[in-house]
């Protein structure tokens, strides 16, 4: 699980990587200020379909991995603990139901 920060225009994202290439990042996520009312979609039980999207290389200013900070936990951490499921799996489980191939 990443946090991905854009430029032109700026903007985040956060998900998992479905590929890294020079040309760019493809990602299975959430647009970060979307991602409160996802937790509460998921923890709900409503159906959602995560952005699968493709990134420019030249779009990407940062690619950090979503670790805890001190005592602060990683937004999935937070996502586990409101929802009680892996956020990868979600991500994973959601990203497969509209394509044919295996997007892990």
């Amino acid at each position: 699980m990443v946090i991905v920060t854009l430029g032109n225009p700026r903007d985040k994202f956060w998900g998992m990587i479905l590929a890294l290439a020079p040309e760019g990042l493809s990602l299975s996520g959430v647009e970060m200020a979307s991602f409160e009312d996802l937790v509460v979609m998921v923890k709900d039980g409503e159906s959602f379909t995560p952005a699968v999207v493709f990134f420019p290389m030249h779009r990407i200013e940062r690619i950090e991995l979503d670790l805890p900070d001190g005592n602060l936990p990683s937004l999935s951490q937070r996502f586990s603990a409101k929802t009680a499921l892996d956020p990868a799996g979600v991500l994973r489980s959601a990203g497969t139901k509209n394509s044919a191939g295996d997007a892990a």
